[in-house]
C-alpha cells in the first residue's frame, strides 16, 4: 500500500467515526468561516461542489453564495472521470447521480466552464503545510487543476477540511498542484501562491 493510500485510509476512518452532530456543527462553522474570505466575497463566479456523507459540509455555503448573487458552478461527473459543470439554482434543483453525488439540473456548460471561476472550492481529504492537497484518488480534480494551469488561469484554490486533516506532509507527485488556502471550522490557513506544475 502506498503512503497516499494509507493516509487516505486513516482519514476516511476518522471521518466515518464522526457523528451526525459533529458533521452538522462543523458545516455551520465551516460556512461561517468561508463566507468571511475576501476571495469569496469578491468573486463573481465560484466553482464548488455538494458535500456528501461525512465530507465537510458545503450546502449552507452554496446557498449563501447563491443568495449573494454569486454564480455557483457545480460539477457533473463524466464517464471518463472528468468534470462538466452546471449552475447551482438551489437545493431543489439537485439530482442524485452516480456514486451518491448530487449534481445540478439544467444545461451543461462544458469542462472549460471552470476557467471562468474566480475561486474554486476543492474537495479533499487533507492538505499539508506546503498546500499540497490529497484527494480521493479518482483524478477528477487533478484534471480540473491541469486544465486551469494549461489555460494560464489562476483562480483562488481553496480546500474545505476538518482541522485534523491539515497534516505535516503529503507525498507530492508531479501532477499535484498546490492550493492557496485551506478552510476548516477553526479558521483559515493560507499558503504561498502556487506555481504552475504544467
Amino acid at each position: 500500500m502506498s503512503d497516499k493510500a494509507a493516509l487516505r485510509g486513516q482519514l476516511l476512518a476518522a471521518r466515518a467515526a464522526l457523528t451526525g452532530d459533529d458533521v452538522s456543527d462543523a458545516a455551520e462553522e465551516l460556512a461561517r468561516t468561508a463566507l468571511e474570505l475576501d476571495e469569496l466575497a469578491d468573486a463573481r463566479t465560484v466553482a464548488a461542489y455538494v458535500s456528501v456523507g461525512r465530507e465537510p459540509g458545503t450546502r449552507a455555503l452554496l446557498e449563501t453564495l447563491r443568495r449573494r448573487g454569486i454564480r455557483v458552478l457545480l460539477p457533473v461527473l463524466l464517464p471518463d472521470n472528468d468534470l462538466d459543470w452546471g449552475v447551482y439554482e438551489g437545493p431543489e434543483r439537485l439530482a442524485k447521480a452516480t456514486r451518491g453525488l448530487l449534481e445540478p439540473l439544467g444545461p451543461r456548460l462544458g469542462p472549460d466552464a471552470v476557467l471562468r471561476a474566480d475561486a474554486v472550492l476543492l474537495p479533499g481529504l487533507a492538505v499539508d503545510e506546503e498546500g499540497v492537497r490529497l484527494g480521493r484518488g479518482g483524478g477528477s480534480y487533478d484534471r480540473v487543476l491541469h486544465r486551469l494551469a494549461r489555460a494560464g488561469v489562476v483562480p483562488e484554490l481553496i480546500v474545505l477540511l476538518y482541522a485534523n486533516e491539515v497534516v505535516t506532509r503529503i507525498p507530492k507527485e508531479p501532477h499535484d498542484h498546490p492550493v492557496h488556502a485551506v478552510v476548516t471550522p477553526e479558521g483559515v490557513r493560507r499558503f504561498e501562491p502556487p506555481t504552475s506544475a504544467v
